[in-house]
């Protein structure tokens, strides 16, 4: 259709997939960009790349070369120099190859050895859980992406082209990749204002992770297409008529929304696909920044405009350097279209993103204002580096990458940018350390408010500080930056260390007399180093408040010391779990609940009601005193909020067959019959339906909530498959 880009979003000229890439392609595009480039490195880069991974193959069966080059190729793309798409053609061969970090050096220079180390996976690092591993080579690229921002643009390179190939992998590896690139690459592709590779990676991401949903808007994007095209040619005919009218010149453009957004939509919002509008998008594009508000008037005085979806981007940008003006206007047949206008240069920000002003050249370093710019990378490096927990790290990264921003004022007039739904909280911590730890009161707009009270754009705040004031565990329930909820957890493990080391003192002093030894001798040997080495633990310090804190108990210290340690007494075992859970009494009879913690099977455990994790979902135990041992999903957003220290290894029992009740969300157009049929494919599946609510909207709408029993995560997809098949039927979903 005239106007309408590849649905890829790709920036132009990027080969149609399936088309072998040539390193004369690679060169070719280089020099386009830049006629003065040292192409010679590109060459050697390519030579040395076919040179090591000869013989190799990837999964699809095609020489393993051909994803490096296609690397490459994204890179010249994007306009990057010579040192990055050299980088780019050798990022795997240290990690998949005999070459070496300090041959690359010799070879191309400290430059190309610095980027491509920064790349290279942590798959040599010796951890014993994938999530640690994930956890770390996320870290490590993070640093070397603050130090050199030409890393993360390979890695994401490396990604794009990794998912595009993401068939060749088995379904539970394709589902690992695809949801880490929902997770991390695409966010950090948008906060680099690459929008094109946050699309492709989010929709191929999505393919995998829910094809039955993915599969249902492809078909419904396909069926509505030919019905669209008339109305998008009319709507864009008017708006070349009126703005040439009004003396502007420019191009004129219609855009497809990208699978994965349309489907956030409608799970977002609880829409039908016919009720979501703005399917199709428009772009203006033209010379000046004047140009532009000018088109907007012509625009606004031809349709409505909808006040609250109108945002200036140009004369307030977004982070990444993205510009442009956006408005959703009725248009003609009283239809919603959503309009955006920009620059020319405008809209190779938003094709490239930082890559558009990203420059090394001749050993000269990036463009200083490039670097304020994206000085949000500095800050979450500083926010996650005291963090060592995979899982709070990584639900830390995440809130970092995902900001939909508010800008407020200091008192002063000075402008600050703050996650959306942030509060006066954060804003003190963003401050200083300090003011945060002393916030006392907060007023927004010259009147006191509560701190929860959340921050619009716009507002002026201030910090009233008391030298009485400190941080409160309550915060953590309400604020949104990573900086202030780790200031805050620092502050509160700092206290609670205090006390822990006197409790922790005190549980090894009665425990060590117990078996006629004085703690206070012991902590002087050297066999006292060696079990905090054990442990895991820098200082003795450190295993004494652990006690403290019941994450390991006195009785696991005083067995490092006694010569027959299989010969405990069993009252001794009970004083153990006594002292780790608190004062639980044991059941008469032991219930096996599916779960072992630590290798001991008589510890009350309880599963959390916020997350009713299931067999074959990641878990995490919390320890809290008095009440043995709670179970929660690992991404429950409120075992997060718990106090690290106290999460206890867990793992699903291969013994106990039990049913674990799960709720299921199940959206439809209603029918008659539309119940029995969801029931019975819950029942055929050997389910039992522990409760059941549905609601009839006006619309003809039905909103059904269904409890259920069931034995795995395996079972649960199995019955959401079969409830996804029943007729009109929208979605079905598991609810967090």
């Amino acid at each position: 259709m005239p106007g309408l880009p590849d649905p890829s979003g790709r920036p132009d000229g990027q080969p149609k997939r399936g088309t072998m890439i040539r390193i004369s392609d690679i060169l070719e595009r280089v020099a386009e960009a830049n006629s003065d480039a040292d192409l010679d490195i590109i060459d050697r880069a390519y030579v040395y790349s076919a040179r090591v991974h000869a013989g190799q193959l990837r999964l699809s069966g095609e020489p393993y070369l051909l994803h490096p080059l296609e690397v490459a190729f994204v890179l010249a793309q994007m306009n990057l120099d010579p040192v990055s798409v050299a980088a780019g053609l050798l990022h795997d061969v240290v990690e998949d190859t005999h070459a070496t970090p300090d041959e690359i050096e010799a070879m191309f220079g400290s430059e190309v050895r610095h980027i491509v180390d920064g790349v290279t996976k942590m798959s040599k690092v010796t951890v014993s859980d994938s999530r640690t591993r994930q956890a770390e080579s996320i870290r490590k690229m993070l640093l070397a992406m603050a130090d050199d921002l030409r890393v993360i643009l390979i890695k994401l390179a490396d990604r794009l082209h990794n998912m595009r190939t993401l068939q060749y992998h088995k379904p539970p590896k394709r589902l690992e990749i695809a949801t880490e690139t929902l997770d991390i690459y695409a966010p950090i592709a948008a906060r680099l204002g690459i929008y094109w590779m946050k699309h492709e990676l989010e929709d191929i991401a999505f393919q995998h992770t829910e094809p039955e949903a993915y599969d249902t808007i492809k078909q419904l994007v396909a069926r509505s297409r030919v019905e669209r095209e008339e109305y998008v040619q009319k709507v864009m005919d008017i708006i070349r008529e009126r703005t040439t009218d009004a003396g502007l010149q420019g191009r004129v453009l219609g855009r497809y929304k990208k699978y994965y957004s349309i489907h956030n939509k409608m799970k977002a919002q609880n829409l039908a696909f016919e009720d979501v509008y703005d399917i199709i998008g428009f772009r203006i594009i033209l010379d000046t920044i004047p140009h532009c508000y000018e088109a907007l008037g012509v625009i606004h005085a031809l349709w409505k405009p909808i006040d609250i979806k109108f945002k200036d981007y140009i004369a307030r940008p977004k982070s990444n350097m993205y510009q442009s003006l956006h408005t959703t206007v009725i248009g003609p047949g009283g239809m919603r279209i959503e309009i955006q206008i920009r620059t020319e240069e405008m809209d190779e920000v938003a094709k490239s993103g930082v890559a558009a002003h990203w420059s090394y050249k001749e050993g000269k370093s990036a463009n200083p204002k490039v670097s304020q710019q994206f000085a949000w990378i500095q800050n979450l490096i500083e926010n996650q580096e005291n963090i060592r927990d995979p899982r709070e790290f990584m639900e830390n990264v995440r809130i970092d990458l995902f900001p939909d921003e508010v800008y407020v004022f200091t008192p002063n007039g000075d402008i600050r940018s703050l996650a959306r739904g942030a509060t006066p909280v954060d804003f003190a911590y963003l401050i200083h350390t300090e003011v945060g730890h002393h916030l006392a009161g907060a007023k927004i707009n010259g009147r006191l408010v509560p701190l929860q009270t959340e921050l619009e754009t716009g507002d002026v705040v201030e910090i009233v500080t008391s030298p009485k004031g400190h941080p409160s565990k309550d915060w953590l329930g309400f604020v949104k930056t990573v900086k202030a909820r780790a200031k805050i957890r620092q502050w509160i493990k700092t206290q609670e260390k205090e006390r822990s080391l006197s409790l922790g003192r005190e549980m090894c002093e009665k425990a060590f007399r117990k078996y006629r030894m004085s703690f206070n001798t012991v902590l002087k040997t050297p066999e006292m180093e060696k079990v905090v080495d054990e442990f895991g633990f820098k200082t003795t310090e450190d295993l004494i408040a652990s006690i403290g804190y019941g994450k390991i108990t006195p009785l696991q210290v005083v067995r490092r010391f006694l010569p027959k340690p299989e010969d405990l007494a069993k009252s001794d075992e009970a004083s153990l779990i006594k002292k780790l859970i608190g004062s639980v009494r044991k059941r008469k009879t032991k219930t096996k609940t599916g779960v072992t913690v630590k290798g001991l099977d008589d510890i009350l455990v309880r599963f959390g009601k916020c997350c009713q994790p299931v067999p074959g979902d990641p878990i995490v135990g919390y320890i809290t005193r008095g009440s043995g041992v709670t179970i929660h999903r690992s991404d429950c957003v409120n075992a997060l909020k718990l106090n690290a220290d106290r999460y206890i290894d867990v793992e699903w029992s291969q013994e106990v067959a039990e049913t674990y009740p799960v709720k299921i969300r199940v959206s439809a157009v209603d029918r008659v019959g539309l119940l029995v049929d969801v029931v019975s494919n819950i029942s055929k599946n050997g389910a039992n339906i522990i409760s059941a609510w549905t609601e009839t909207k006006d619309d003809h709408t039905v909103d059904g909530l269904f409890t259920i029993g069931v034995a795995d995560t395996q079972h649960l997809n199995r019955i959401l498959n079969d409830i996804r098949k029943v007729k009109r039927v929208q979605g079905v979903r598991r609810v967090k």
